[in-house]
């Protein structure tokens, strides 16, 4: 998504997960999939999405519907505004954590899939 909306002042994509291992790296098979399609992991470390975290984003998108609901019943402040990555598509997307990497190219290009679609709604 960051990649896609470079060119748009003012929009800045930030990462967080529900059960971040917080400061890790990026799952090796992921950080080689997202290498060979041009794409720097090295700086990437996980995050907690936190109450504040969620607060201050515009926009969240989620991978699957179990996210969605988790997060409207713990910080229900940001329920309008927290969406499912595949919302456009009914899609959710699964985590590949710990799979083949053929799990890991599904999930890249359902991500991809998703941020295609986001991106024609974001000003």
């Amino acid at each position: 998504m960051r990649r896609k909306l470079r060119d748009r002042e003012g929009v800045e994509v930030s990462s967080a997960g529900l059960q971040a291992l917080v400061g890790k790296p990026i799952d090796a098979t992921a950080a080689q999939l997202l290498r060979e399609q041009g794409f720097a992991t090295d700086a990437h470390r996980a995050r907690q999405a936190s109450p504040a975290v969620l607060s201050a984003a515009d926009l969240i998108l989620v991978m699957e519907r179990s996210h969605l609901a988790r997060i409207t019943r713990e910080v229900p402040q940001v329920s309008g505004k927290t969406f499912l990555l595949g919302h456009w598509d009914g899609l959710e997307v699964p985590d590949p954590y710990r799979q083949q990497r053929i799990a890991f190219e599904h999930v890249y290009a359902l991500i991809e899939q998703g941020v295609n679609r986001w991106s024609t709604h974001i000003k």
